[in-house]
């Protein structure tokens, strides 16, 4: 398609796209409140340690898909959602951390720890309550190859 020749009505997403329905993975349980992640075949799956994922957002319901790829739907919401940080004090996520990337750990635990993970989002604060990370504004897409 060529460049605009004339007006066009371009079709706005409702809400900017902050709520996604998305298939889920093959015989894969997802529970509300998890972070949830694509696979490299674009289905929902828990998030997990793994490069190669890109962070979709916060479950916001309990799906159980015993069937085949894509036979169950989530619905995800994007935003900014406390997670737990990592337990190993040397990949803690701190204050120096914040607007930079954290990875996913698990489903609810984020790291500062790159190495064979992928980006869960932006760091937006850290404290006592876990770490405050934008998913789906921000930086979410796996890194690109070199």
């Amino acid at each position: 398609m060529g460049a605009l020749t004339n007006a066009r009505d371009t079709t706005e997403i409702m809400n900017g796209g902050k709520q996604l329905v998305l298939p889920v993975k093959a015989k894969t349980t997802i529970y509300q409140g998890a972070l949830v992640a694509l696979d490299a075949d674009g289905y929902a799956i828990p998030g997990k340690k793994a490069a190669g994922l890109t962070a979709a957002g916060r479950a916001e319901e309990t799906v159980e898909n015993t069937g085949g790829d894509g036979e169950l739907v989530i619905r995800v919401t994007r935003g900014v959602f406390v997670y737990a940080n990592t337990s190993t004090a040397a990949n803690k996520v701190g204050a120096g951390h914040v607007l930079k990337p954290c990875y996913i750990q698990d489903d609810q635990t984020v790291t500062a720890l790159a190495t064979g993970a992928s980006v869960a989002g932006l760091v937006i604060r850290v404290d006592d309550n876990g770490v405050a990370v934008e998913i789906g504004n921000g930086l979410t897409a796996p890194a690109a190859s070199t």
